[in-house]
């Protein structure tokens, strides 16, 4: 059933809202099912017609990954049609000699001559005896022991990192190691200088497909070897000419062979179809527990202000959808004088009432859609329908969206109780801190998840903005996102007037959200040298091939990660590479693929391994891993297996390393905050017991271990803690002529915070600020601007800007330190009280409670446990 009608006539008798969706592809209407795995796979396209080839989606499950990394079949076709606009007699032929492999190889360090760092990364510690494990700043990615040369043309960390910088030859030398080997991509970060270029010509392995990069050999200026299958490949004659220095015959300057991460505008042989519009959909719930909660008016605005900074172009289209228990549609059809309302009351047999005017151009139906957006908070003010039918609301979006492909977004405040995906409550209040085990960590229901793989079929990505007081199942509806490559976004107990923290957050993340850049109807693929194999992936996607993610949307803060192996031996081979490549098309309709390449070298020897792991990225590998542990098996099983990992490396690296005492618990310098990471990650909300913890809190904390890049998800992990109020400008930073002080770290201690100072603890998603009871009168009025300690108000949310140097330095910290995020990290200043500085020592890792001991206590544990080993 539908009816029509003008929404400011149901201000007070028939709520309606809106959410924002845009506009539809420019080929034919009917959905194009993704096909990539030929076009980006393991053989050229032959053909480019393809724009009507569809293959059957596929099942609902993940394919089970093969043991090994299938090269797939050799193609004797070019990358892709050659051009050849310079002609064969165009250049001159190069003389100078191409570096061979050999050569490459040579150029490698070994630790034997060592560089200064990688006998550091060597040097026992011995944890029962030193204590002052933090280094001064913040710990770096460790810098593969490669040449200069080779390490100055190598992958940014940030985007592209290995747990191992140095790779083991065999598994046998990798088990023996007990550390995990495995990567994390960050592919679609912002980045301040991104190579992109335009050629006819994309220049490709023929076997594996492998993009050439700076670390493939040229054997002379015709031909060149992959770096990941060996193959020798002929130089193509478009490829003889440097755009940059614009001079023939020199491929090895080629901008793609000079940097690890570039980016191919590509041509229609990557296209399924014409590039899609950027297209947006928000899905909004206005029952009566929205209206309460109050996040509408800010949502309405935030999008009014920001409907300019949508990414895309002129052919943007928004479209509306709001629910409580019945599904509301929005006409914007350009020429009508106001909105109208289209409402479906038959939530078990959704249909679209019109398909030509609820997803309509931006840019010529503007005005409409600030009417209604400015209308729609009143419209639903005075709702009294207790029930939502997200469900229904959902299939609704799934088939507005399927002739286009775009993003949906859904703001949910509530347990869904009416139609399909109907839930109801699973947790129970009494067992929230149970040490015995956690239940329903899973999907009480497949169809989120069902619903999702249709959506990732038609290139929808699904983002979920959960504002909840009560448990909403955040297991279950987490899926519609998890499967669709999108994002979850969590604010509990979400009040615009009882919790303004959470407002503020809301804020910053939304008006974020709505402007970061946006790929759509994606899909990556890793590739990794002859030998490596990928057997399990991390994150939020949908598993299409053994090494292809398909990805209805990509936005530059989500990560992901992978769990390798070795297949064969290294033996033969002295580097081993990575590569992703991201194949997407951006807002304003351009079909581009990001490519990033990392190089490592191969070792023998087991403490080569231990000279090159990356404490903070196994860290994060292991949650992962800990998270699926935590969902096949139990949480107590996954908690166990995060404190054998530190009980084997502890029990290998004694064991195996010689010239060591015997007596006491020893890592090397590499590894030495191993063990304090694990005893983080087993405070978590997604891993402890034993304290009270929501389940939809922790079911949000195990999605961010999921997605978060590794910067923010250490930072959630092992907050960085420092004092304030003695800074100074000694070794400060000189950046845009603002000098940024740079305190030293302080551990996590009780013991390190004093009453007579002001602290501040970096939690990655939130700034706390502690002042001491006996701080400085002079640092609470230069930067708080209070005359004395008790006239701090409670609750206080910024950092006035006053004209001090105390102020200033406090502020260009902590601006610095934001600089390095994506979303904007609220600021919270706590007194020296019991009940404010709780939220500060639930943080500290000594914290003591029954969900984790303190860190002396848990390197005695280790220490225990070792002994019944041995």
């Amino acid at each position: 059933s539908t009816r029509r009608t003008h929404p400011s006539s149901l201000a007070s008798s028939r709520p309606s809202s809106g959410g924002d969706t845009s506009s539809s592809s420019t080929g034919s209407a009917s959905p194009v099912p993704n096909n990539y795995d030929n076009l980006e796979g393991g053989s050229y396209p032959v053909e480019t017609n393809h724009l009507l080839v569809a293959a059957p989606y596929g099942s609902y499950g993940y394919p089970g990954m093969p043991p090994a990394y299938h090269q797939g079949p050799a193609s004797l076709a070019n990358a892709s049609p050659s051009h050849e606009p310079y002609g064969q007699s165009g250049y001159q032929p190069y003389s100078q000699p191409f570096p061979s492999m050999s050569q490459l190889s040579t150029a490698l360090g070994g630790l034997s001559g060592v560089p200064e760092l990688e006998v550091e990364a060597l040097r026992p510690v011995n944890l029962l005896q030193e204590k002052n494990l933090l280094p001064p700043r913040a710990l770096e990615a460790p810098e593969p022991n490669l040449s200069p040369e080779l390490r100055k043309v190598n992958c940014s960390p940030q985007s592209f990192r290995c747990t191992l910088t140095s790779i083991p030859q065999t598994q046998a030398l990798l088990n023996k190691a007990r550390l995990p080997l495995g990567l994390l991509l960050h592919p679609f970060r912002d980045l301040q200088q991104l190579p992109v270029i335009t050629s006819n010509t994309i220049v490709r392995c023929r076997s594996c497909r492998t993009y050439i990069n700076p670390f493939v050999t040229f054997l002379d200026q015709r031909r060149w070897k992959c770096n990941l299958c060996y193959r020798v490949n002929d130089v193509p004659d478009e490829f003889m000419y440097n755009p940059v220095t614009r001079s023939y015959g020199e491929p090895h300057k080629r901008p793609e062979v000079q940097n690890a991460t570039v980016e191919f505008i590509a041509s229609s042989d990557y296209m399924l179809r014409p590039p899609q519009p950027a297209a947006y959909l928000f899905v909004l719930d206005v029952s009566h527990n929205a209206v309460e909660a109050g996040y509408l008016k800010y949502f309405s605005e935030l999008l009014i202000d920001n409907l300019d900074k949508l990414p895309g172009d002129t052919r943007t289209r928004v479209g509306f959808l709001t629910f409580d228990n019945t599904i509301h549609f929005y006409n914007l059809q350009e020429g009508l004088s106001q909105p109208q309302m289209l409402v479906v009351s038959d939530i078990d047999d959704i249909f679209i009432p019109s398909h030509d005017s609820l997803m309509v151009n931006l840019k010529e139906s503007r005005e409409l859609v600030k009417d209604l957006l400015t209308s729609l908070p009143g419209m639903f003010s005075h709702s009294k329908e207790t029930h939502s039918a997200l469900g229904p609301a959902l299939q609704a979006a799934f088939k507005l969206m399927s002739p286009t492909g775009g993003r949906v977004t859904v703001f949910q405040t509530q347990l869904p109780t009416l139609g399909a995906g109907s839930l109801q409550s699973r947790e129970d209040p009494n067992q929230r801190s149970s040490t015995k085990g956690v239940q329903h960590l899973g999907p009480a229901t497949d169809f989120y998840k069902k619903l999702a793989l249709d959506c990732s079929g038609q290139q929808i990505g699904v983002d979920l903005f959960l504002l909840s007081s009560q448990y909403s199942d955040l297991a279950s509806l987490s899926c519609i996102s998890k499967y669709s490559a999108g994002s979850v976004f969590y604010y509990p107990s979400f009040h615009h007037t009882h919790n303004p923290a959470q407002l503020e957050k809301f804020q910053r993340d939304v008006e974020r959200y709505l402007t970061r850049k946006i790929g759509f109807e994606a899909v990556m693929r890793i590739r990794c040298t002859k030998g490596l194999s990928i057997h399990t992936f991390h994150g939020n996607f949908f598993v299409r091939s053994t090494d292809l993610l398909s990805l209805a949307n990509v936005n530059p803060d989500s990560a992901f990660a992978v769990q390798m192996s070795i297949e064969d031996s290294l033996a033969d081979s002295s580097l081993a590479c990575f590569q992703a490549a991201l194949l997407y098309t951006s807002s304003k309709g351009k079909r581009r693929i990001r490519v990033h390449t990392l190089c490592l070298p191969v070792v023998s020897q087991l403490s080569d391994v231990y000279a090159g792991a990356d404490v903070q990225a196994i860290t994060c590998l292991l949650a992962d891993m800990a998270i699926d542990r935590s969902l096949t098996s139990s949480l107590s099983d996954a908690r166990d297996a995060l404190t054998n990992a530190a009980v084997y490396l502890l029990s290998a690296y004694k064991s195996n390393v010689s010239n060591l005492q015997q007596s006491g618990l020893v890592l090397p310098a590499s590894m030495r905050l191993f063990p304090v990471y694990i005893l983080a990650l087993l405070k978590q909300k997604a891993l402890r017991t034993g304290t009270s913890t929501r389940l939809d809190e922790r079911v949000f904390a195990m999605c961010e271990f999921k997605t978060q890049p590794l910067q923010q998800l250490m930072r959630m992990v092992h907050p960085d803690l420092y004092r304030l109020d003695d800074m100074s400008d000694q070794g400060a930073l000189l950046l845009n002529h603002t000098l940024v002080p740079q305190p030293h770290l302080l551990h996590l201690s009780a013991e390190r915070v004093r009453r007579d100072g002001a602290f501040l603890m970096d939690c990655g998603n939130v700034f706390y600020l502690w002042i001491g009871k006996s701080c400085s009168d002079v640092f609470i009025r230069d930067v708080l601007g209070c005359s004395s300690y008790a006239s701090i108000p409670e609750n206080m949310r910024h950092i006035p800007e006053l004209e001090t140097v105390l102020s200033e330095r406090v502020r260009a910290f902590l601006d610095w330190l934001q600089d390095k995020r994506s979303f904007c990290s609220s600021v919270h200043v706590l007194k020296d009280e019991a009940s404010a500085k709780a939220p500060f020592f639930q943080r500290l890792v000594e914290d003591r409670s029954e969900a984790a001991s303190s860190y002396p206590d848990f390197l005695e544990h280790l220490q225990q446990q070792i002994c019944r080993k041995e």
